[in-house]
């Protein structure tokens, strides 16, 4: 099954991607209440969390990305 969301990939990778996301996301929107800039309902909540997320998975991406160059 994870063949289908990842050919080439192993489980543990997209185990860590989600975790990874949700902890973004957790983050922004914790961040963003701690300093009154949107209510637990508004939409901006919802925004902060996805991009909290993808800022996240971009910086574990470029900090542990793999040289996959062929010589």
């Amino acid at each position: 099954m994870v063949e289908l969301l990842l050919p080439g990939h192993h489980f543990t990778e997209l185990l860590l991607a989600v975790l990874l996301g949700a902890a973004g996301a957790l983050a922004a929107h914790f961040v963003g209440q701690t300093l009154g800039l949107f209510g637990p309902t508004d939409g901006a909540a919802f925004v902060s969390a996805g991009i909290g997320a993808i800022v996240v998975l971009l910086a574990w991406g470029l900090l542990f990305r793999r040289n996959h160059r062929r010589q």
